[in-house]
C-alpha cells in the first residue's frame, strides 16, 4: 500500500504519463509489478493508461478525491495486520481463550484503521508532500528526481 501511494504521488507531480518502468524505479520494483497492481486501479477508473510512443500511466480527473480506503479496496483488501492468532493447537482451550481476546483486539484495530483511511484522499497526500517540499525552498522536478 505506501509503495502504491508513493506512485500515485509521483504521477501527482508529473505533468503527462510515466512509463511503468519509470514507475518501478520510484517503487524499487519490476515493472510487471507495477502493471500489476496499476490494472487493478484502472479497473476502478482511478488511473488511465495509453499504449505506445509517449503512452503510460496517468491519474484520472477526480484523483484528489479518491480516498486512501478506495486504493486499498482496489488493491484487493490485502491483509492490514501481519501478526495472528496461533492455530497448532485448536482444541486447546487456552489457545481459544487468547484467540478470541486477540481476534477481538486486531478486528477492532482493522476496522479504526480502514476508518482513518476512509478520511484521507489523495489530495490531501499531495498537499502534504508539497508543504513539505516547499520547506525545502526548491521546486519539485518528478522527471528528474526522487524526493527523499
Amino acid at each position: 500500500m505506501s509503495g502504491v501511494l508513493h506512485v500515485l504521488l509521483h504521477m501527482s507531480e508529473h505533468t503527462g504519463p510515466l512509463t511503468s518502468s519509470a514507475l518501478a524505479k520510484a517503487m524499487d520494483t519490476n515493472p510487471v509489478v507495477v502493471r500489476r497492481v496499476m490494472s487493478g486501479l484502472r479497473e476502478q477508473n482511478y488511473v488511465r493508461s495509453e499504449k505506445g510512443h509517449g503512452g503510460g500511466w496517468t491519474l484520472a480527473p477526480g484523483w484528489e478525491r479518491i480516498t486512501l480506503r478506495d486504493i486499498y479496496d482496489a488493491l484487493g483488501e490485502p491483509s492490514v495486520i501481519a501478526i495472528g492468532n496461533r492455530t497448532e493447537s485448536p482444541d486447546c482451550l487456552v489457545e481459544q481463550a487468547v484467540n478470541a481476546a486477540l481476534g477481538k483486539a486486531f478486528a477492532d484495530a482493522e476496522a479504526l484503521l480502514l476508518k482513518q483511511l476512509g478520511q484521507t484522499t489523495l489530495g490531501q497526500l499531495s498537499a502534504e508532500f508539497r508543504s513539505r517540499y516547499a520547506a525545502r525552498r526548491r521546486s519539485f522536478n518528478a522527471d528528474t528526481e526522487h524526493a527523499s
